[in-house]
Formats: structure tokens, C-alpha cells, sequence
């Protein structure tokens, strides 16, 4: 019964609401044997009481099952995640002049997230806002496409990452990294490095608003997210279908789980207008707007289907930053950023 057994039989305890073991996120700090027993100490940074007691009747239930095993005692050290002395609702983060952070999620890709992210971070700057988008999609960055721009980043003479501009918004992504074609291939660490190097070291200068972009699903970079910085609210983004909105729940739950408040969905792709004025339900009807009565949660707005904001994404000039009146689709995207800033109070 050595600690490396004993590590390897925890690797079947998960973090609460992610798939990936307490192990390999490096929650467990020491393992001691003796001939009585087990000793497991554990670290977690948490504002959730329901997660480490979760945890510990988890390594008991695993443990306690071991033959020979003799008496077991788990220790779990609970810490604030950083950045948690900061009151909610102050319009205070944990990142240098940043007043509020908002993570635009879904639960699985093809949704159009970074889409809705790119645009509801235009529309947010239009009403006067200043304005950061911060691309965590490391693997697929869009960011750079979107708005036009493959100009590398400087750095400052701190060694902070100075964001680059473009459509009067703060940028930062992967893409702004690499070459057209370079992959993304890194282990989960190394993206968790990079996701708080985006984080904290990037010089973001007198946002009101940071917009997180994050990857799609419930995995590594939304859990450092969470974990790094004081995240003020999020958005799910889903589409109508039900496969769709079966994982935009696990995204509710996720961000639950870690008490960040949800600020509502948006329902993506909701419809699509031809131009004999029919309008096709491509993905089914409502399925958004009946999803958020479900969970008891804002329903922000619902995005059709629109040739002009494709054509505009891929031009590097994002849909919202037409005028009211001018484009179906840019004034939904007004509207929400509208009902987001009166949610949070700003």
C-alpha cells in the first residue's frame, strides 16, 4: 500500500461537474502510509462548500474499499480562489484595470459562441463601454479573424502582454501568436498556462468589460477561469436543437457549481428569414427560449441565421458594429448588450 498506489486510486475521484480527476489537476498535496493507515491531504480553492465535501466522501468511498487499507483519513484544506476578497456586485476583479468580467460559454462547438462573443463585445462598445475580448478558445482562436487583424503583440516594460487594437476594442488571442496554419498542440498544463498567462499578464488598460471567450464543453480552461479570476456573470450560447441544449445545461450546472451567476442564454441560428420573407426554423422552434424558462434563467435574446453577419465575420468587421435600424441581427446584439448592462448594474 505505497502513495503512488494510493494516488493511482484517486485518479478515479472527479472534480465536481468536470471529467478530470483530482490527481491530475494537482488538488492532492501528500499521501502519507503507515502501518495503521492513509493519511490524504488535499487543497482546494473553492467559494462552494458542496465541492470539497463532495470530494471527501468521494476519496472515502474509493478508499475505504481497498483491502488492507486500515484506518483512512482525508484532509482537505479549503482555499479562496484568487481574487475572492473582492466583493460581488462592486464592479471589482481580480484583474488590473478590468471593472467587470464576463465568460461567454456553451456547452459544445459549432454553436457560434465566438461569434456571439465578438459581436456582444462590439455591441458593449458601442454604448460608450470601453471594451476587452479575450480569445481562451487556445485551440481554435477566432478572435483574429473576426476583427481584421494579424498584428503581433508587443510587450511592455513590465513583460506584460500589451492587447492588440482594432474597432476601438482591446484584443487578445492565440491566433495573434501564431502563423495562418500553426496548430495549437499543447497538454492540458501547458493550456492552463497560457489561459492565466492571458489572464494576468496581459496590460489591459481601463476596461469596463473583459470578455472571456472560452472553448466549448466543461473542461481544464474553464476550471482555471474560474479559479484564477472573479468572473462577474456568464452567457450560454445554444442553438434550438436538443442536442444542443442537452450540454448548454452542463454549462448552467458548471458555472453553478462554481457560483458564478448566469446571466442568461442566447439562442443562436434561432431561425432564418428568406428572401420571399418565409422564415425557416432549420434547427427547431423555441427550443431556447423554453430552456431558459427551465432553468430559471434570462433568456437575452435570439440571433437568426444572416448571410451579412457571416460575410462581415469573415471579413474582419463584426455585424454589431452597424447602426440600430441598419441590420435585423446588429440590433439584436444592441439589445442584449443593452439587458446585460442593466443586469449587472452598470
Amino acid at each position: 500500500m505505497t502513495p503512488d498506489f494510493i494516488r493511482e486510486a484517486l485518479r478515479q475521484v472527479r472534480y465536481p461537474g468536470f471529467s478530470r480527476d483530482i490527481v491530475s489537476f494537482g488538488l492532492v498535496k501528500g499521501v502519507e502510509t503507515t502501518a495503521a493507515g492513509v493519511e490524504v491531504r488535499i487543497e482546494v480553492q473553492t467559494r462552494d462548500p458542496d465541492i470539497p465535501e463532495k470530494i471527501f466522501k468521494d476519496c472515502h468511498a474509493i478508499l475505504d474499499e481497498l483491502p488492507d487499507i486500515g484506518n483512512v483519513k482525508v484532509s482537505i484544506e479549503i482555499k479562496d480562489p484568487p481574487g475572492s476578497t473582492n466583493v460581488a456586485g462592486t464592479g471589482k476583479s481580480s484583474i488590473p484595470g478590468v471593472k467587470r468580467i464576463i465568460a461567454v460559454a456553451s456547452g459544445k462547438g459549432g454553436v457560434g459562441k465566438s461569434t456571439v462573443a465578438a459581436n456582444l463585445a462590439v455591441a458593449l462598445s458601442k454604448t460608450g463601454a470601453r471594451v476587452g475580448l479575450c480569445d481562451c478558445d487556445l485551440y481554435g482562436p477566432s478572435v483574429a479573424m473576426m476583427f481584421g487583424t494579424t498584428e503581433r503583440p508587443m510587450s511592455n516594460d513590465q513583460d506584460e502582454i500589451i492587447p492588440i487594437e482594432a474597432h476601438g476594442l482591446q484584443l487578445m488571442s492565440m491566433g495573434f501568436l501564431l502563423e495562418d496554419r500553426s496548430p495549437v498542440i499543447v497538454r492540458g498544463p501547458m493550456a492552463t498556462r497560457y489561459t492565466q498567462q492571458f489572464l494576468r499578464q496581459v496590460a489591459w488598460e481601463h476596461l469596463d468589460y473583459l470578455i472571456l471567450d472560452l472553448p466549448p464543453g466543461t473542461g481544464d480552461i474553464q476550471l482555471t477561469i474560474v479559479q484564477t479570476v472573479s468572473v462577474d456573470g456568464s452567457v450560454i450560447v445554444t442553438t434550438p436543437q436538443e442536442v444542443a441544449l442537452t450540454d448548454a445545461r452542463k454549462a448552467v450546472a458548471m458555472f453553478s457549481k462554481v457560483n458564478v451567476p448566469i446571466l442568461g442564454l442566447i439562442e443562436n441560428m434561432a431561425w432564418f428569414d428568406c428572401d420571399h420573407g418565409q422564415r425557416y426554423f432549420l434547427f427547431g422552434e423555441g427550443g431556447g427560449v423554453r430552456e431558459a424558462q427551465h432553468l430559471n434563467v434570462p433568456m437575452l435574446g435570439q440571433i437568426p441565421i444572416d448571410a451579412e453577419t457571416g460575410r462581415r465575420g469573415d471579413s474582419g468587421a463584426p455585424v454589431a458594429l452597424l447602426e440600430r435600424g441598419t441590420n435585423t441581427v446588429a440590433d439584436s446584439f444592441h439589445d442584449i448588450a443593452a439587458g446585460i448592462r442593466a443586469s449587472l448594474k452598470v
